[in-house]
């Protein structure tokens, strides 16, 4: 059976039928309902352009949808939130065809229900530049939560997620393969990616936990600030400094990298370090604990690294080699 398309559908009825099976009801808006225990309501929104974030030659759209959920909720999370309500706003161009949307749209859905979202809201506009996704996300944050947050110091920790730099090195695997593909004539065959497999799925579907909030609250570790680092460790560490008025060390020996990063690096000539402070797309939670929390959470949040600790205000952003010399850290930026 021939895939509908939206000529045929019209936009109301093709919103109507991308709902039908997923569990959530069809909306025009989301809304917050904050209950007596609410102490904020956090906001998070992310824009991806086709051609600029991401590259439909290798960047399967169940996967993008996934991705763009969890570059949403991450703000959320760093802000100890809970997610609530999505809203989902698809820019379609005449190329887009339904059978495509809907696989975008599964991935929305799949994030959204592992990330606990109580309602999705989905609109679809005309774009003449290719596929452009719009997301605002809403989470709830507990005013007991806020009651606890202490004011940071100096030699709190600073914590991270997970690994650094693997999701710029996956990037790199992939534009490699597709500019290898553009110049085969004959051969068309798709490349055999195995031996990356980890490294890529850093960057085409990356996960956050969706329970470290809830843990937190129950350790009874609340940090004094949070970030979700996804431009680069050195433009999150950048804004720590200057929020918080201290200043951070942040240590080389310290930072986490997946296997065969440094492999990867050397066929790139790709510093791993350079990647990790300015590569992007990385998307961890970035959080400063109390120093007094230091061995708890080292037991209880074992699948985070303590990559260094806040410090005096005229230290500034610091990265600190092995031999003990401070460097300091300074963002790329756009070029």
């Amino acid at each position: 059976m021939a895939e509908e398309t939206f000529s045929e559908l019209g936009r109301i009825a093709a919103i109507a039928k991308l709902y039908e099976g997923t569990g959530f009801s069809q909306t025009g808006h989301c809304t917050v309902k904050a209950g007596k225990d609410t102490g904020s309501i956090i906001g998070s929104s992310v824009m991806m352009t086709e051609g600029i974030d991401f590259d439909l030659t290798y960047f399967p759209l169940k996967h993008l949808g996934y991705k763009a959920v969890i570059l949403a909720t991450g703000e959320i999370y760093a802000a100890m939130a809970k997610p609530r309500t999505l809203a989902v706003r698809l820019g379609i161009s005449a190329k887009t065809d339904f059978g495509k949307i809907r696989e975008l749209w599964e991935g929305i859905v799949a994030a959204a229900k592992k990330h606990g979202y109580g309602e999705i809201s989905l609109d679809l506009l005309p774009s003449v530049n290719g596929l452009n996704i719009f997301l605002s996300a809403c989470g709830e944050r507990l005013s007991l939560t806020e009651k606890r947050r202490m004011p940071a110091k100096s030699m709190d920790l600073i914590c991270i997620s997970g690994n650094l730099g693997a999701a710029f090195m996956g990037m790199q695997i992939l534009e490699r393969e597709k500019q290898k593909f553009l110049k085969r004539k004959t051969d068309r065959s798709q490349p055999d990616l195995s031996d990356h497999k980890l490294i890529i799925g850093e960057y085409l579907k990356p996960e956050i936990n969706p329970t470290y909030v809830a843990q937190l609250e129950e350790a009874e570790i609340i940090p004094s600030y949070g970030y979700f680092v996804n431009r680069g460790l050195a433009d999150t560490v950048r804004k720590l400094v200057r929020d918080s008025g201290l200043g951070a060390k942040i240590y080389v020996e310290r930072l986490p990298f997946a296997s065969g990063t440094f492999d990867l690096g050397k066929q790139f000539d790709i510093d791993p370090i350079s990647a990790a402070f300015n590569g992007g797309d990385d998307c961890r939670l970035l959080f400063t604990v109390p120093i007094g929390k230091h061995d708890r959470f080292r037991h209880d949040f074992q699948t985070f690294d303590i990559i260094g600790h806040l410090a005096r205000p005229e230290v500034g952003a610091a990265l600190v080699t092995p031999e003990g010399v401070e460097l300091p850290i300074t963002a790329q930026g756009w070029k």
